[in-house]
């Protein structure tokens, strides 16, 4: 398989749009049934050889551990419980609404109380999942096809975030805005006011530079690649980016760093290109905001000094 497969906007926006409320069903079960942990990392989706995962989750109350996975090979939804039992059902055909009630029925019958807001989050439309019938198309060949372009740029997110020993998230796929993102902070705080809803200020309580993917939206109607400095320092767009292709996006008062997926798989070496891109991105972002660079810099994972001698590498050195 090639590494970035071809996933136009267009060829599954109606499957995208069904699927993407599917994902929002789910994590935020997610959301009311996990441990919460710092910026919210207890929220998003892992993926899995066949899927995405919620991670288990429950256990602390009268409800079982349990995990949710979305089978994205064979196309099921599965309910696994710590002692065992397991609930799944096909996707293909379900409305929103099917989708919905069969798996509240589907945890109601093995034990798992969990309530949510059944609404859409930060979508074009705000019908409650319980009564959307609306959305219900569900390609198959193109759904698998999103799971395998999530597997192949995660591995390529892990690769870029094997050279920073600095605090930094997993790789992980948000519900909310169907994203993969990986996300590098400094230690430095940041304060945001009470006016700041309490979603955004946990979520950039620290300076961050985030890099990933996203399958395109109405500000952006194609898959791309991004980064973007959290605060943005001033005349962050001014910054050179790699490869020539790449650019500054202006969006809602900031600016991403974008590289169209078209763009990429047209390198002749598309994981590469890709890899520059981030770097050149957090290079910009870093230099900016004046991050230490170099004590934070561990080339292909590794901080052992006597191991970066052997290999002819200085060991990071901080600043005087």
């Amino acid at each position: 398989m090639e590494i970035f497969p071809d996933i136009p906007l267009e060829a599954w926006a109606d499957s995208k749009a069904t699927v993407h409320r599917f994902a929002q069903i789910v994590g935020k079960i997610r959301l009311a049934a996990g441990v919460r942990r710092n910026h919210w990392w207890n929220v998003p989706f892992h993926l899995t050889g066949r899927g995405v995962t919620t991670r288990p989750m429950g256990g602390l109350g009268d409800s079982p551990v349990f995990a949710i996975d979305f089978d994205f090979v064979d196309h099921r939804l599965v309910v696994n419980t710590i002692d065992g039992r397991t609930a799944s059902f096909s996707m293909p055909g379900h409305s929103v609404a099917s989708f919905y009630h069969e798996l509240f029925g589907e945890l109601d019958r093995l034990g798992i109380d969990v309530s949510i807001r059944a609404t859409p989050f930060d979508l074009e439309d705000h019908i409650p999942f319980a009564e959307d019938t609306v959305h219900r198309a569900y390609d198959t060949t193109m759904v698998t096809r999103y799971w395998q372009v999530l597997s192949q740029v995660a591995q390529v997110l892990e690769r870029f975030s094997a050279d920073f020993s600095g605090k930094i998230s997993p790789v992980h796929h948000f519900w909310h805005t169907f994203d993969i993102a990986v996300t590098r902070f400094s230690e430095r705080r940041v304060d945001e006011g009470p006016e700041v809803d309490v979603v955004t200020r946990e979520a950039y309580s620290r300076e961050v530079i985030s890099a990933g993917f996203w399958f395109g939206d109405p500000n952006l109607p194609e898959p791309a690649f991004y980064s973007y400095t959290a605060p943005e320092p001033p005349g962050l767009e001014q910054e050179p980016l790699r490869p020539p292709e790449a650019r500054w996006m202006p969006l809602r008062g900031s600016h991403l760093a974008i590289l169209t997926y078209a763009d990429a798989r047209a390198a002749a070496d598309p994981r590469g290109t890709v890899l520059d891109f981030l770097r050149s991105a957090y290079e910009a972002g870093a230099r900016r905001a004046g991050w230490d660079v170099a004590t934070t810099y561990c080339p292909g994972g590794v901080t052992d000094p006597v191991a970066l001698r052997a290999e002819g590498q200085a060991p990071p050195q901080r600043p005087a």
